[in-house]
């Protein structure tokens, strides 16, 4: 018995990296799979067809509107019924900020952010009708992605962190909407050696490293998908509108901003007080993190 038998799972971006590991994994787990993406997706629900799961293969552009339509119906049509939405779907369009142009910024926003919403309102649509029909679906699931660039800031990816600092910001509000539909909503933010990150130097060295040193490949995008699988399963009931950091074997939950030292008064502020406010506020606060989530040196 696996924790998703008899379940219908849809996977965004599931061709390769971390959206094919997701896609293999709930089929490991009993779970019926549509696998989306603009490339290869026949390749990844054939792999698991040959291991005696059930998928299908499905091409449409989820940041379009249609395209996401077609996507939730087919699962209905095909397995009769939807219970998890993956949103993995992702692009990188890296420079910095100076040499982007507009259109490496509207890519980056397109997929992430609409290919988000766009999946993720016609699934609540359909949970939301047969919720209303006194027929409600078992467990329905969201799991979103977002990023360390979205949570903690990199350098080269304005477009792409916020983009996935929006879908976090999505997360937890829509957590919160959809509470009393029964309607859970997480989000992990992913590392992971992939086709995305091949680029960057130190991550792929950092990954090898301990690969050498221990034998675990803490780099694979296989270590995300655990995480995502149980989110996504009824034992999840509780767990809703909250990010995870995930890498190699480490889990960690995301917390979000928080207000931090302050001062207030019943008047309004002059500009020319705060040169010695604002300071000392600052002097008492937690710096931005680093990439890993950890204050800055």
């Amino acid at each position: 018995m696996g924790l998703h038998d008899g379940r219908v799972v849809i996977v965004t971006g599931a061709a390769g990296g971390i959206g094919r590991e997701h896609a293999l994994e709930f089929a490991r787990q009993g779970a019926k799979v549509v696998v989306n993406d603009l490339g290869p997706a026949g390749e990844v629900a054939d792999e698991i067809t040959r291991l005696g799961g059930q998928a299908i293969a499905n091409s449409d552009d989820i940041s379009d509107w249609e395209g996401a339509g077609r996507l939730i119906q087919s699962a209905l049509d095909t397995f009769g019924d939807l219970h998890v939405l993956v949103n993995n779907a992702g692009i990188l369009r890296d420079k910095m900020f100076v040499n982007m142009d507009i259109d490496m910024w509207d890519a980056v926003i397109k997929v992430h952010m609409r290919g988000t919403f766009a999946p993720t309102k016609h699934a609540v649509a359909y949970w939301r009708d047969k919720h209303k029909a006194g027929d409600p679906v078992s467990h329905p699931r969201i799991i979103n992605t977002s990023s360390p660039s979205g949570l903690y800031g990199n350098v080269g990816q304005s477009n792409y962190g916020a983009a996935k600092a929006g879908i976090a910001a999505f997360t937890v509000i829509l957590a919160d909407e959809l509470a009393r539909l029964g309607i859970t909503v997480n989000a992990i933010a992913p590392s992971a050696l992939t086709q995305m990150t091949q680029g960057l130097d130190n991550y792929v060295a950092a990954m090898a490293e301990i690969k050498e040193r221990t034998g675990f490949d803490a780099g694979s995008p296989a270590n995300i998908s655990p995480i995502v699988v149980w989110l996504a399963s009824a034992e999840a009931e509780t767990v809703t509108g909250r990010v995870f950091n995930v890498k190699g074997g480490s889990i960690s939950v995301a917390e979000t901003w928080q207000a931090g030292p302050g001062v207030s008064r019943e008047s309004r502020w002059d500009p020319a007080e705060l040169g010695e406010v604002i300071p000392s506020l600052l002097a008492q606060a937690r710096p931005n993190s680093d990439g890993s989530g950890k204050p800055r040196a």
